[in-house]
């Protein structure tokens, strides 16, 4: 399927990048660190199917391999461009490593910004718990515009993924509330993850940078931050004060990691 994308930078001096977002969220996730990055790339960001405004299609597999062999078609067909930089955060990480490793002659580098996919054991069923996050925001879409201006409301829906709550913007917030809370695709997309890690090797032409943050709650040191599951020449980095969201905590950080690799 053709999903939805952003060109957010149209110069074609610079080399694409390609972002590519987590379950339940949408490209709207990268916008603390587009404009930054736009100085150095053509940046290209996705909306996976049925996530932000890519519909959902139900001949579309929605495994992290399947998700980027869509990427590389949409990229190649809406752009003429066949060979990129990639970067994603969660179960985007995951996929950009199943890029990497399916299509490696295609991917300049990769950084993976908490990735999925780095665990031993894999998860073989839904628990209803793991997606509060996503039933909240179905629940509370009525009165989340209004809402987010309160504390409180700010606490319970983002205290767990960032340690940096406190300081994220309306519109950060809003923007995963509204992606979550309209993610036709969410329990597709977790079923595609269902009794699978990342168990595929990338390249050593490839360069690959894995960030994680400190106090990453929903992918947590050791049980999803499996480093013998990453590409062997990976640049590991641990960010202090960050969430599973290095993008919005340390957006600075993230451009300049992306940047460096970039050049590698």
């Amino acid at each position: 399927m053709k999903l939805v994308t952003t060109l957010t930078q149209s110069n074609e001096a610079h080399p694409p990048l390609v972002l590519i977002h987590g379950l339940g969220s949408a490209a709207t996730a990268f916008k603390p660190i587009t404009p930054m990055l736009s100085q150095s790339f053509r940046v290209i960001t996705v909306d996976l199917p049925g996530h932000g405004q890519s519909p959902l299609d139900s001949t579309q597999a929605m495994d992290p391999k399947s998700l980027g062999r869509a990427i590389f078609d949409t990229i190649e067909s809406e752009y003429a461009i066949t060979q990129f930089h990639v970067a994603g955060n969660s179960l985007g990480g995951w996929i950009a490593l199943e890029m990497a490793a399916d299509q490696p002659e295609r991917i300049k580098t990769l950084t993976g910004l908490a990735p999925a996919g780095l665990w031993l054991q894999p998860a073989s069923r839904r628990l209803p718990n793991q997606a509060q996050s996503y039933y909240m925001a179905k629940a509370l879409k009525p009165f989340i515009k209004s809402g987010l201006h309160l504390s409180a409301m700010r606490k319970i829906g983002y205290s767990t993924v960032s340690p940096k709550w406190q300081e994220l913007s309306y519109e950060i917030c809003y923007d995963a509330a509204y992606a979550m809370g309209n993610a036709k695709g969410y329990f597709s997309a977790w079923d595609g993850m269902l009794g699978k890690r990342f168990d595929d090797q990338v390249p050593v032409s490839i360069p690959v940078t894995i960030l994680f943050g400190d106090t990453d709650n929903t992918l947590p040191y050791p049980d999803s931050q499996e480093r013998s599951l990453a590409p062997a020449h990976s640049s590991w980095l641990v960010i202090d004060n960050c969430g599973h969201a290095p993008m919005w905590d340390h957006p600075e950080k993230v451009v300049a990691a992306i940047l460096e690799n970039s050049r590698s």
